[in-house]
């Protein structure tokens, strides 16, 4: 979980190669469903977006694997109790460094509402969604700077941790 830019997507790829294991990004899922994420915003309003989200969620989590939410995608309480039973990793981000990674936020149509420049609106938006990650998150990886491939690393020795002989957890 994390804010739009965090890199849920190419972390969580990595991870679930590193680990061997499925990888589900539900931003993709419902747009090979439902087609794109702004023409959904812009035809049937965010309502109707978070509800095919948490469809989107409830699913991929049934699969397993490592899923990437979207941003938004924990507001949802359904979905926030549907995640207690998994491992969250939170992904944060600075935002120096996610004005670079956005670019263009014409494809994000929480960035293009209203009268805010996007990296004012994105700041806004995950201050406000930032105690909710933080609640839902079992752990926090920043990946503002590094090597990605240390992240992955991080989040992979994370997800699986080694057990010792008594059966506890590190």
């Amino acid at each position: 979980i994390g804010p739009m830019g965090a890199g849920k997507t190419s972390v969580g790829k990595r991870v679930a190669k590193r680990l061997g294991r499925s990888f589900t990004d539900t931003d993709a899922a419902i747009v090979r469903q439902h087609g794109p994420i702004a023409e959904i915003f812009a035809t049937h309003g965010e309502c109707h977006f978070r509800a095919l989200e948490r469809d989107a969620v409830a699913a991929a989590l049934e699969t397993g694997g490592v899923v990437s939410l979207g941003g938004g995608a924990v507001l949802d309480e359904t979905t926030r109790q549907r995640l207690q039973a998994h491992r969250v990793a939170l992904l944060t981000v600075a935002p120096r460094v996610v004005a670079r990674r956005l670019g263009e936020a014409a494809t994000r149509p929480l960035l293009t509402a209203g009268d805010e420049t996007p990296i004012a609106r994105w700041e806004r938006i995950y201050a406000e969604r930032r105690p909710v990650y933080e609640a839902v998150a079992d752990a926090t990886f920043d990946t503002s700077s590094g090597p990605l491939e240390n992240i992955v690393t991080a989040i992979a020795e994370w997800a699986v941790p080694s057990a010792d002989p008594s059966g506890a957890h590190e």
